[in-house]
Order: C-alpha cells, then structure tokens, then sequence
C-alpha cells in the first residue's frame, strides 16, 4: 500500500534522530519516537495491520446468503466448535495502548499529540468493534498489562455496555481530535473517515440492540441509532465527498472497483496495491478458476431483488419464475450489469475483446461475479490484480444515514432524495427517487423480511444488499436485523427450461451450456459446456439438480443441511483460550 512507501521514509527520518543522539540503529529509543512528530507519524502507522486486507474485503461475503459456494462453511454445519474457532489475539490492542500510554511528551504540541492519539483512538475503537461483532462481551483492556499484573491477565469479559460506550467514546475522541480532513490517496485515516466509521459502528450497535431483545437493551437504541445519523451527516455536510458519475450509469458504480488509484470522490479508505513492492491481490484468480476459491455465485433469489430501470420490482412480472436468463437481466438495475456477467459484457484475451457469457467450469447459478474482476484475462493467472479495494466508501454511509432515520421514524422525503434515490439515480433507474415509498414489495418480504411491515425499511435493506454486495458486510448485517435463519435458504440459479437444448446466454448466436441427465464421453466438439443435473454422480448425490427433475431453477448442495441457530449469532471463544484462562468463560451454547 502507497503508506508503506511513507512508512519506510519515515523509518529513515528516525534513523536519522537516532545517528544525531548517537544511538545504535538497532536500538531506536522510546524518546525518538515520542519527542518527535515524525515519530509519532511512523508509529500509527504500524496501526494500519489491523484494518482488514484487500482479500478480507473482497471475499467478505463469501459466507453470506446471497452467495452459493461450492462447498458449505464450516461455520454453518454441526462440524463446527471452540476448536475451530479463532480471532482472539490482543497484539494489535497492546501496540495501540503503548502508544497511548507514552506520547506525551511537551516537546510536541499539546494539539499534534492529540492528533495522534485520535488515530490511535479510532484503531482502537476499530479493533474492538470487531471483537464484540464476533464474540460478544470481551475484555475492555485500556492499558499496556504488566507481566506481573495477573488480576488483568487473567481478567474476565466485560459488560456489552460497558465496551460498547469505551468504543463510543474512542471513536468520538478521534472523531473531534484527528486534524486531517482529506487524503487524496484514500488510503490513511481522515476526520471524515472517522465519522464514518463511527455512523457504521452506532447503526450496528442500535438495531443489534433494537432486534436482539433478549439482550434487554431495547431502551438504547434510539440512542445509538441517533449518533449514527448525525455521524453520517457530518460526513455528508462538510466532508466534501460525493457519488462517483464517473463513467455513466453504465460505468460509473463499477468503475469504483475496478481502479487502480481510488476513486478519490467517493472512496474514502481503501487498501491500495503496489507493483514495485509487490503487493497485489487475486480478485480475478479466485474469481475465475474452476479449481482455486470456493466459486462464490450470486443466489436468484438475491437477483430477483434488483429493480427494474423504471423502479418497480421485477417480481411484479408474472413471468419472472420462468423467465430464462438473457430475458431476466434487461431492463433492470444497471448494478447487476456490474456485477455479475451477463449481456454485452466482454474481456481482453490476448489482446482481442471476446464475449464472455457466464462459464459453468466456475459458476453455480449462472450468477458469475465481476464486482472485482479486472477485464484482462492476464490476472486470472495468480495474485496479480492492481486495482484498489475500497473499505470505507460515502455510498455506505447515505444508507447509514437512511437506515438509522428510518428506524428511528424519521426519514423525511428528501432524505431519501439525497440517499437511496441518489443511488438508485446512478443505477439508471428512473422512477421512485425522490418520495419515500408506500407500497411493500411482496416478494422482498416474503423471502428476506417478514417480519417487516414498513415499505421504507424494506426498500433500505434492499438498496444495502444490492449496492454493498461483496464488499464484506452480509453477514454482519444479518446478526445485527437477528436474521441469521436467512443463512439457511437454499442457493437457486437461474431457470433452465428443458434439458438437452443448448442455451446462448449473452444473444450472440453462440450456444454457451447444455443440461444434461448425465455427461457422457466422448464429449462432443461443440462450443458448449455439458452440466449434468441428474440424480447422481459417480453413484453419490448430484449437488447440481433442477428444482422439478427435468426443468426449474438450478440448485445447489440442497443435499446439505444448513444449521443456524441463536448461538451463532457469535462465535466461540478459541478453545485453547479460554482454557488458560477459565474465567473468560464460554459463549452460550458452545463447548
């Protein structure tokens, strides 16, 4: 990342302090580092390690219920216990709190010192955001332990209230105290970032207690979900950040995910790749290959989800069961164009643009990912993608913003202007943008909410799974609405209506798939690919099937249970953890 350049010059400027005190190189003093700004500068940014990695982000949702993988995570079946469990390392925090602990030196003005300790602050808020969405009530540990200090070492979990204000009050710290406002690499921490992230952490924090009522918390949320508004308000009033339009309704939402650089507009953190220092990621690699990755297909019902172009749901259309694909995909969302192959959509092989259809040696559903997906088939090779991968972008938080008015009863017809009809107005849908909406989409309901009875609420929780789909927050969203009985819905693909007629998936007079009973060999030199969706495979049970035997939409792993339940809602502490220190106890339901 373009940081790590910084980083190394700043290395070099405490060298620097270190030969004029005639210190060993090795042997970088406390002093060095604390006396100076360029010390503290270098010091945060060692911090950056706890921020997740481009492949954290991108491959987010890969356990989600809108992704159809080829094999079932572990997390999901009966197989899964404290011995799998992991995540519960300290090191970062004690890094962090030795920071804190020590810049306080009155050589540096009182101000810069705050300055870095804001940045110090929101990592730390950061840090334990995480811990509680995974595990639930952790230790709140503000200071560096000492080896000796056993009552801390070996302390038990505080309070879900209790680290949830500390966080609070970190990312408030941090909040009114970091001085920089902008960073045109998008790739350090600003005061709007902050803000950011703090309107991401309180609407978590206020539905999570809005919905998980058997935390009795109810009472708290409004409150949570107040400052998550006014975080994202301050982001949208003053920051200077906007939507991307970049490229056009067709281009404009891909190109967000597709730059090397950031799109500086709209991106406000991202983890940015390097070629010189060799730091690349494998988005196109895993992907496209058939043997690396765990095939992550977008589900139908999810597709089923996108609007058409004049903003009405395509479900409405009496048709859409049996709809094949080339016809279910026009007229709809430009995000799905985006998104998944389909259509026009084309890559660079060898230096010629040739169409590509949907390839069944990868895809499950016929729902193939390009979310991430550089054109050149050259980085399908390895981990040799460039292009940047953002991790906090505005589009966030206008829907942080919506969501959290809209739970809270207050989301005015021009909120949802300057919000959801924003977004969907660089979708290239025309129609519903500028009034709240009246009427509940059946099929939204039906399959994702029943829950829920308040059109706008529905139409925001559509609008977040379509807009942020793969950037890593499904599953999160999930535990936080307590909707993780959706991790249990069947994957379905799109319709095939008869076996043994090919199909051109992309119109261009080329068949691109055959269903079949059985794939027989020799195969047959044609352009097509042979799926078999019969009973059996080899004598053991076909994952891949059509829903009525002969015809219907695709399946996959129906043959799988998929377990959830409330304690999933967390995952256990590491056995080996909790075993050296018992008093951390177990979560509820695990051994």
């Amino acid at each position: 990342m373009k940081y790590f350049k910084i980083y190394l010059a700043l290395f070099a400027l405490i060298f620097a302090s270190c030969e004029m005190q005639e210190l060993p190189k090795s042997e970088v003093s406390k002093e060095s580092v604390f006396n100076t700004e360029a010390g503290l500068e270098l010091y945060t940014y060692s911090f950056y390690n706890n921020l997740p990695s481009a492949q954290d982000i991108y491959l987010g949702d890969d356990m989600s219920d809108y992704i159809a993988r080829n094999s079932m995570a572990q997390f999901l079946t009966g197989g899964y216990g404290s011995n799998q469990s992991s995540g519960w390392s300290w090191s970062n925090l004690r890094n962090i709190n030795f920071f804190l602990e020590n810049n306080n030196s009155e050589e540096i003005d009182l101000a810069i010192r705050n300055h870095y300790n804001g940045l110090a602050r929101f990592f730390r808020a950061y840090f334990y955001f995480d811990k509680v969405k995974r595990f639930g009530d952790v230790p709140w540990v503000g200071k560096v332990p000492d080896i000796t200090d056993e009552e801390l070492l070996y302390a038990g979990r505080d309070s879900r209230t209790l680290v949830m204000d500390s966080i609070l009050a970190d990312i408030n710290y941090a909040c009114e105290n970091i001085t920089t406002e902008s960073d045109a690499t998008s790739s350090t921490v600003t005061k709007w970032v902050a803000y950011a992230l703090k309107s991401r952490i309180c609407l978590f924090e206020g539905t999570f207690r809005k919905y998980h009522t058997n935390f009795g918390l109810q009472s708290t949320a409004n409150l949570w979900l107040e400052q998550a508004s006014s975080a994202a308000k301050q982001v949208m009033d003053n920051s200077g950040y906007a939507l991307n339009y970049a490229g056009g309704t067709d281009l404009a939402y891909r190109n967000l995910f597709i730059s090397t650089d950031p799109v500086n507009t709209e991106v406000m953190l991202a983890v940015i790749m390097d070629q010189e220092l060799g730091i690349l990621h494998g988005a196109n690699w895993k992907y496209t290959s058939p043997t690396y990755g765990v095939k992550s297909s977008l589900t139908r019902q999810f597709v089923n989800s996108y609007l058409t172009l004049d903003g009405t749901p395509f479900t409405s259309n009496t048709d859409y069961e049996t709809m094949i694909f080339p016809e279910e995909v026009k007229n709809r969302d430009l995000r799905l164009k985006q998104t998944i192959r389909l259509g026009d959509y084309k890559r660079v092989s060898g230096g010629q643009l040739i169409p590509a259809p949907p390839d069944f040696g990868y895809v499950l559903t016929g729902y193939m990912p390009i979310k991430w997906v550089l054109d050149d088939t050259y980085y399908d090779l390895r981990d040799y993608n460039d292009n940047s991968v953002s991790f906090i972008r505005y589009a966030e938080v206008l829907l942080n913003y919506a969501e959290a008015k809209a739970e809270l009863g207050t989301l005015t017809d021009s909120d949802w202007a300057i919000t959801i009809g924003a977004l969907r107005a660089r979708a290239g849908i025309t129609g519903g943008l500028n009034q709240l909406p009246i009427e509940i989409d059946e099929y939204l309901q039906s399959t994702y909410f029943p829950e829920i009875n308040n059109p706008v609420l529905l139409e925001i929780r559509r609008e977040r799974g379509i807009e942020l789909v793969m950037e890593g927050f499904r599953f999160d969203d999930l535990k936080r609405w307590k909707k993780g009985d959706l991790m249990k819905m069947n994957w379905r693909g799109f319709y095939v209506p008869e076996l043994d007629v090919p199909m051109d998936l992309n119109e261009d007079g080329i068949d691109d798939v055959i269903f079949v009973e059985e794939v027989l060999s020799p195969l047959p030199d044609v352009s097509y690919e042979f799926v078999a969706v019969g009973a059996t495979i080899n004598n053991e049970p076909n994952p891949q099937r059509l829903t009525n035997g002969t015809n219907g939409e695709l399946t996959w792993l129906d043959n799988i249970p998929r377990i959830w339940d409330e304690k999933r809602y967390f995952y256990p502490i590491p056995e080996q953890d909790y075993l050296m220190n018992p008093n951390l106890g177990q979560n509820p339901g695990w051994d």
